[in-house]
């Protein structure tokens, strides 16, 4: 997910080119924020790197056709539904996880139609150890969107929990094909099973995001297969990598979460 432009009245729409199949609500962008952070120092992980090539996100915001309509007809408390999302956000980005699904759940309230583009809401889901409700809302926002790989492999990783990986995967939630290579090669790794050393090696010398969707996928599959150190070890690298670092992508703000929620920060 790179730096996103400021979102103003009136509202505008863009399309980023990751995903251009995906609307979503008119969620604020996802600029810096200067809080404090709650992690202080993790180890790092020495990779020597090309050049960053830092690049946009499929998840930058996109206005949803339904967000418009309600903020140009005043329906159903659109705007008090978007600073909800936007402190849920920011919430989300510091750690506070139970935060920020209080939020989203306001955001709901404030506006029903919002529920089907959260999903942000399903991050939070997961990282609560909500996996039914998780799952749920990946599902709901994929079938608003049938190419959306990223809430495809959610959807698994939740069910993996409740289920076991061998039944998450029998009800596999099938999408259109990925434009970005490494979410092509994650989507048949989380499909059809395979490698995670193979996915990261395949992405190492790449650009920069590609290093780290790779890294933070690969972890993500070894949770699924209840491999501790295997996942520390890639969502680690993905934390301390370049983009890790210095991207505005939600993801970004994810793999640092993702280390708080296991208590990794002082490994």
């Amino acid at each position: 997910m790179a730096a996103a432009q400021d979102l103003k009245t009136p509202i505008s729409m863009s399309f980023s080119h990751h995903s251009p199949f995906k609307p979503s609500p008119p969620f604020p962008p996802r600029t810096q924020t200067h809080s404090p952070l709650i992690i202080t120092t993790l180890p790092r992980i020495q990779v020597h790197r090309p050049p960053p090539s830092l690049s946009i996100s499929r998840r930058l915001f996109l206005p949803s056709v339904s967000g418009i309509w309600d903020a140009l007809t005043g329906g159903n408390n659109p705007r008090e539904a978007v600073s909800a999302i936007r402190r849920g956000m920011l919430l989300f980005r510091q750690g506070d996880v139970a935060g920020s699904l209080a939020e989203f759940d306001k955001a709901i309230e404030l506006n029903p139609r919002q529920k089907a583009y959260l999903w942000q809401r399903g991050l939070s889901l997961y990282y609560l150890d909500r996996f039914k409700e998780g799952a749920e809302q990946f599902r709901i926002d994929v079938a608003q969107n049938p190419n959306d790989t990223e809430e495809s492999i959610w959807c698994f990783l939740c069910e993996a929990q409740l289920f076991g990986v061998d039944e998450a995967r029998k009800q596999f939630l099938e999408v259109g094909r990925d434009p970005r290579p490494v979410m092509l090669e994650a989507y048949s790794m989380f499909k059809d099973g395979g490698d995670p050393e193979k996915l990261v090696a395949a992405f190492s010398n790449g650009r920069e995001n590609d290093y780290f969707y790779a890294s933070l996928y690969a972890g993500l599959y070894y949770e699924s297969q209840n491999k501790t150190e295997e996942a520390k070890h890639h969502i680690l690298a993905a934390y301390q990598s370049l983009y890790g670092q210095r991207s505005d992508d939600y993801m970004a703000s994810l793999a640092k979460v993702h280390c708080i929620c296991r208590n990794w920060e002082s490994a």
